[in-house]
């Protein structure tokens, strides 16, 4: 096999023979010699650093040369004990990250690994869908507008092909292609007969030859396809990691002044102010807080992979939770895109098709009785053009029939075999020799077809109200035709839409056989129509429920489709869509300027024979209402319409790798279902990262200011700093990770959209942290003093004091977890097993620091009484009463303002 940097420069036949292939492809055996032979199509990757790297790569942060800087000094003032613990604190910060870095990351290898590129390849004498990876030189490819190029691929055919090459040349606009050789020394940009990998395909049709894979693609040798999922990292997860290091400079500052008055104005010993103040360091900053943050981001992409929602740029998981408004396409997302054949109108019969599916079994009925089809010519004729107009394939598979290809074309393709007209043998018969692929402008394809026995015709399918003007005549049988009746026809096109029925036509026309090419000026005249066929598409039943989890989440649901505005309204009374009596068309759209569009857009649900640029300024109409919009797409058209979405949603089965790069979303299933189970997501990781904000910045403050008030009003310390060290190590470790896993609110869909630019550090928030604190501090110095009034020994009433405060924040997490229930129910408090599992190692630890020996003597802690331990658990008790009468007060004063 030859290799060549001029593969643009040589006949067809000369390439062919270069890879060793034809244009039947390779087999499925010479594909696996291949592979091993140069190995699978995918750029090299960056090496990875190894897990020692990364693990000792956790200790390159602020806070940890302060707390190794701290543990150095203690360590010189031989105060082994402090060190060990600052030491313990540190590696176990080190060992959270590092298992979140890695959990992230296999996160996104997951998400890499489902967004694989795929490409249809002609192998075996069939059609194939394969994986990118696997394509190998040699392989003839199938190429359609919106697809992803590959691997570098030497055109074998084309039909108003046109690539966007931007990503490799710099060049805006799409290239023009054809099979044509080129001159050796051509420039990348003039090489018309290659499409090169990383391109996109702008329009029309093209198959080619596998050239080049991997790194020896011009995009290999220039480095690098385009990234296809980010960092894990979120504006807010930054925003909170610029949080910790401005704090983290303030509390440095701040410690400075508490040392300074500890040891110049109260006479603190240098030792004891200096170890106050690393204990007040510790505690005031949320170290664990972006770790946490990061885990909670990665449990929301597996559990959004989870329900077929993959996400590609992770901002969106925050913007997700907060959409207002749903756009969706209507075939294959709120339906079940299995299109099935139901009617046929001719020009004097009006049938019914029976069957499901794509299952090629059915029978045609006119008037309730059964039609001998082998005696309607009409009805065989159109079976027969339908399949000469059609790219569909029909195939069973473990007893089940799917098709590859357009569900349209399979319905079609379906009706054929049941009228006993069978796919290969009739496209055997009557040759394709061109082609005007099917684009949303036009609304149409027309195929070129030459028979064996000279007969020679163009078919027409499309748009039926498009096909309806563009004939002259109308089939009546095999030998005449007469002057189209277009009221007729109109009049039965909208009543197979009334009833819900996608509406194609079907035309004609006979050709010189000597005819070679086909274009549009071809179909300006001698059109003959043959039928109109209703096509159904059932609604899928999960999605009717979904829109109505839309409409108590307060979410408008906007179904935006090109088939026809009767078909269209139909569809959307079936899916309980609310306004279905005001529908605009495109043609409505057209006529509306900007402004009148955005008056009417909130009022209306339904917009049908809709263009990918009406999906655009829908988009508008709706944000300048400052509304959060979810728009779905396919097309490489709909990429405007999807990067100017708030989020962008492609299909992953039906959808161009145009669209999903212009996405945030991906759905795996292309069911409108996976979008609300999203949405329900969004707002779930949104809420556990608020709870986890919520709880760790009062638990620190309060911690931090158990320092401040004792060494401020020169009291003794209720705490000693190593204590507050190891409250700080047990609890940040277990219970702020354990909120990552909190299940949704009962209320989670039942409640409005969240403002998009709504502060994390609101005003409530900053409440809540001075409330807590006043209550912890309130608590722990009163267990301290209680137990000192009581004759106890300061150890004995630094022991209860800090089980105070380590309970307490035990029990300011049960209250966080139920941040927004106002209905607080038993079973609420006992769901989450992560939390119990947090929520027993940090008692047993307490067990172990309060009664074994050797830890009493690392922690000058001494053994609790059980009347103790009922106290510590009462003032628990009391404190969550306090936190839920405040937030029941709160909730409800915000509920009747909403209400009024």
């Amino acid at each position: 096999m030859q290799e060549s940097n001029n593969w643009h420069s040589l006949e067809v036949d000369e390439v062919l023979r270069a890879v060793e292939s034809s244009q039947d492809g390779l087999s499925s055996t010479e594909v696996e010699a291949r592979l091993k032979k140069y190995g699978p199509n995918k750029l090299q990757e960056e090496k990875k650093k190894s897990a020692v790297v990364r693990f000792l790569m956790q200790f390159n942060n602020l806070l940890i040369y302060v707390l190794l800087s701290a543990a150095v000094v203690t360590a010189v003032l031989d105060h082994m004990i402090d060190t060990v613990v600052i030491l313990g604190v540190v590696l176990i910060n080190a060992i959270i990250g590092f298992i979140q870095e890695n959990r992230a990351q296999n996160a996104m290898d997951a998400i890499k690994k489902m967004l694989a590129f795929h490409a249809i390849v002609m192998r075996d004498n069939s059609k194939q869908k394969v994986q990118s990876e696997s394509l190998v030189i040699g392989d003839i490819v199938f190429m359609k507008p919106g697809d992803r190029v590959l691997a570098d691929i030497r055109l074998l055919e084309t039909h108003a092909f046109s690539v966007q090459e931007a990503p490799l040349t710099g060049e805006s606009v799409a290239v023009e292609k054809s099979v044509k050789k080129v001159m050796p020394e051509a420039t990348l940009g003039d090489r018309s007969s290659m499409a090169f990998a990383g391109t996109t395909i702008a329009g029309g049709e093209a198959k080619g030859v596998v050239v080049a894979t991997a790194d020896r693609t011009e995009l290999g040798r220039i480095s690098g396809m385009l990234s296809s999922v980010e960092t894990l990292t979120t504006p807010l997860v930054e925003q909170m990691d610029r949080f910790a290091k401005y704090l983290t400079f303030f509390i440095l500052s701040f410690s400075l002044l508490i040392f300074l008055v500890g040891y110049f104005v109260k006479g603190l010993d240098f030792t004891e102010a200096f170890m106050a103040v690393i204990g007040l360091f510790v505690a005031a900053i949320p170290e664990g807080l972006p770790a946490v943050l990061t885990i909670t981001l990665a449990v929301g992409v597996q559990a959004m992979a989870k329900r077929n929602a993959i996400v590609r740029q992770l901002p969106a998981i925050e913007t997700i939770g907060s959409v207002s408004v749903i756009c969706s396409d209507k075939t294959g997302t709120l339906t079940q895109n299995e299109m099935m054949v139901s009617s046929v109108v001719t020009n004097d019969r009006n049938y019914r098709v029976s069957g499901a599916g794509y299952e090629p079994i059915g029978d045609l009925y006119f008037k309730d009785e059964k039609v001998d089809i082998d005696r309607d010519e009409r009805v065989k004729f159109l079976a027969k053009t339908s399949l000469l107009c059609s790219d569909a394939i029909l195939r069973e598979e473990d007893n089940s029939w799917t098709i590859e290809g357009s569900p349209t074309e399979g319905a079609l393709v379906t009706f054929a075999h049941k009228a006993g007209f069978y796919a290969n043998e009739t496209r055997e018969v009557f040759k394709r020799d061109d082609k005007i692929p099917f684009d949303s402008k036009h609304k149409y394809m027309a195929t070129l077809n030459h028979s064996h026995e000279g007969e020679s015709i163009i078919v027409v399918k499309g748009a039926a109200e498009i096909i309806i003007k563009m004939s002259e005549f109308e089939y009546v049988d095999a030998e005449n035709e007469k002057e189209i009746q277009s009221a007729y026809w109109e009049e039965m096109a909208k009543e197979l839409a009334s009833c819900g029925e996608r509406v194609l036509a079907l035309a004609y026309k006979k050709v010189s056989h000597d005819k070679a090419t086909l274009d549009f000026d071809d179909l300006k005249e001698g059109l003959v129509l043959i039928a109109l066929v209703g096509l159904i598409d059932p609604p899928r039943p999960e999605a009717i429920e979904a829109i109505k989890e839309c409409y108590s989440a307060h979410i408008d649901v906007k179904m935006i489709t090109g088939d026809h505005l009767l078909t269209a309204t139909a569809i959307g009374k079936t899916i309980g869509l609310r306004n279905c009596e005001n529908v605009l068309s495109g043609a409505d759209i057209e006529k509306l300027s900007d402004e009148e569009l955005e008056r009417v857009v909130l009022n209306t649900d339904i917009f049908a024979r809709t263009t990918p640029e009406h999906k655009l300024r829908l988009v508008k109409a709706l944000q300048a209402h400052s509304k959060i919009v979810a728009m779905t797409g396919d097309g490489v058209n709909d990429a405007p319409a999807l990067k100017r979405a708030n989020v962008g949603i492609a299909m992953g089965k039906s959808g161009t790798e145009a669209a999903k790069e212009s996405s945030e979303f991906v759905l795996t299933d292309d069911n409108f279902a996976s979008i609300v189970n999203a949405v329900r997501e969004g707002r779930r990781v949104y809420d556990n990262i608020k709870k986890v904000i919520s709880w760790t910045l009062p638990t620190n403050a309060s911690e931090a200011s158990v320092i401040i008030v004792a060494i401020f009003f020169g009291m003794v310390m209720p705490i000693t700093p190593i204590q507050i060290l190891w409250a700080n190590m047990i609890t940040a470790v277990t219970l702020g990770i354990a909120l990552a896993f909190e299940d949704e609110d009962k209320n989670i869909m039942k409640r409005s959209p969240r403002a998009i630019d709504e502060p994390i550090l609101n005003r409530e928030l900053i409440w809540h942290i001075v409330y807590v604190t006043t209550l912890f501090l309130i608590a722990v110095f009163g267990a301290f003093y209680y137990a000192m009034q009581s004759g106890a020994s300061v150890e004995y009433a630094r022991t209860l004091a800090l089980n105070v405060l380590v309970f307490l924040e035990i029990f300011h997490l049960f209250y966080i977890r139920n941040l927004n229930i106002i209905e607080l129910k038993l079973s609420d408090v006992l769901a989450n097993r992560v939390v119990w599992s947090a929520v027993s190692v940090i008692f047993f630890a307490q067990i172990a620091i309060t009664y074994i020996p050797f830890l009493q003597g690392v922690f000058l802690t001494a053994s609790l009484t059980l009347f103790d331990f009922s106290m510590i658990f009462l003032c628990g008790v009391v404190v969550f009463a306090l936190l839920e009468l405040e937030k029941q007060f709160r909730l409800r004063v915000a509920r009747k303002r909403e209400i009024a």
